[in-house]
């Protein structure tokens, strides 16, 4: 996946709003259900999962 100021359209991008809607509710609901598992980790843990998928972020970047 490109970012979107790399696209040979930009800047006259469009997009599909109903997609898109779709897709940034599912992600949401994802983010949701796994806060709440890290919720359920406790403080320490939390603070590693969270510190890990930062650095798989940058790491991957």
């Amino acid at each position: 996946m490109r970012y979107i100021d790399k696209r040979p359209d930009w800047p006259k991008f469009q997009w599909n709003q109903d997609k898109l809607a779709t897709r940034l509710g599912e992600v949401r609901h994802r983010q949701g259900r796994l806060l709440g598992r890290m919720e359920a980790l406790g403080f320490p843990l939390k603070n590693d999962a969270m510190l890990q998928t930062l650095t798989l972020d940058v790491v991957s970047a």
